[in-house]
């Protein structure tokens, strides 16, 4: 019994992160897997990290089974450990989401001098392919990498190509918006280069600008409403492991009707707090391959 009611508890815990992260289960005709693969598997390079996409899902699945197991240990009720088991599972995700936000920010904070370089060395007399390989030594440091790695590209492929490697390396829509302006540059030329290029570091500067001021005024909402969701259910997980009358009653087929009366409401306020703290982003329209704008996430 215990078997079974882990693994539907296990069943949920998927479901529910997958309507949490944006991607929620539908019994619907199978995708090509090479697509939702690669989709995954951007958002993870993204986020700087090295894991597969069959990893990033067995440490989830493997993280959120712990916390069942321990948390059903200490209380004696599985439907009690169900809440911390799913939010467990979801602690990878939010961790590797945060990551690729702050890369993704860095990425775009750093194309402005990135920029002013390329406009300096055109000035000085080199042609926009030596400016672009200059990038990997003395660009802006989150950009290097990329850079480096056009260098080798554009060699055996030549500019245009290796921008375009470049552009889905990166894969933010910043970066989507240079790429094409530099490869407008390079096929065309002419004297506006330079205009059109100042013009887009005053853009970009500018954006950079609104999107942290955005940030700033929502900094406090989004801690309060964590604290509110987080707290109730720590306490509750406090006095069920310190209290044999609190334990004995979430052990019950009471307890049950509670939790999962709570869990269904913080489920609710979850939904409601991504719904109305969502910011608009900006998309990724610039791209051939990707459909539907920047991928959310691997879940």
């Amino acid at each position: 019994m215990r078997l079974l009611a882990s693994l539907l508890t296990a069943i949920a815990a998927y479901a529910a992160a997958g309507l949490l992260t944006g991607n929620p289960v539908r019994p619907r005709a199978r995708r090509p897997a090479g697509r939702d693969d690669s989709r995954r598997r951007l958002w993870l390079i993204q986020a700087g990290s090295r894991l597969t996409v069959h990893q990033f899902m067995a440490l989830s699945v493997g993280t959120g089974f712990t916390a069942l197991v321990l948390v059903n240990a200490m209380t004696g009720a599985w439907w009690l450990a169900a809440v911390p088991a799913i939010a467990s599972s979801l602690i990878p995700h939010f961790y590797y989401a945060r990551r690729r936000i702050e890369r993704l920010r860095r990425l775009a904070r750093a194309w402005p001098d990135a920029l002013r370089d390329i406009l300096a060395s055109i000035a000085a007399g080199s042609t926009l392919l030596s400016a672009l390989y200059d990038l990997s030594d003395r660009g802006p440091v989150p950009l290097r990498p990329a850079f480096t790695r056009f260098r080798l590209v554009a060699r055996m492929m030549g500019l245009v190509a290796a921008l375009e490697l470049t552009k889905e390396e990166l894969g933010d829509p910043v970066s989507d918006r240079v790429v094409e302006v530099l490869v407008l540059a390079y096929e065309h030329g002419g004297g506006l280069v330079t205009e059109v290029l100042r013009d887009l570091v005053g853009e970009i500067t500018e954006d950079l600008r609104l999107d942290s001021e955005i940030r700033s005024d929502g900094t406090e909402q989004r801690i309060e409403s964590r604290v509110v969701l987080i707290i109730p259910w720590v306490l509750l997980l406090f006095l069920a492991t310190t209290s044999e009358q609190y334990r004995a009653y979430y052990q019950s087929a009471d307890g049950l009707v509670v939790v999962t009366l709570a869990a269904a409401w913080s489920l609710i306020g979850v939904l409601l707090m991504k719904r109305i703290g969502r910011s608009v982003t900006e998309r990724r329209v610039l791209v051939r391959s990707t459909r539907g704008g920047d991928p959310g996430g691997p879940a």
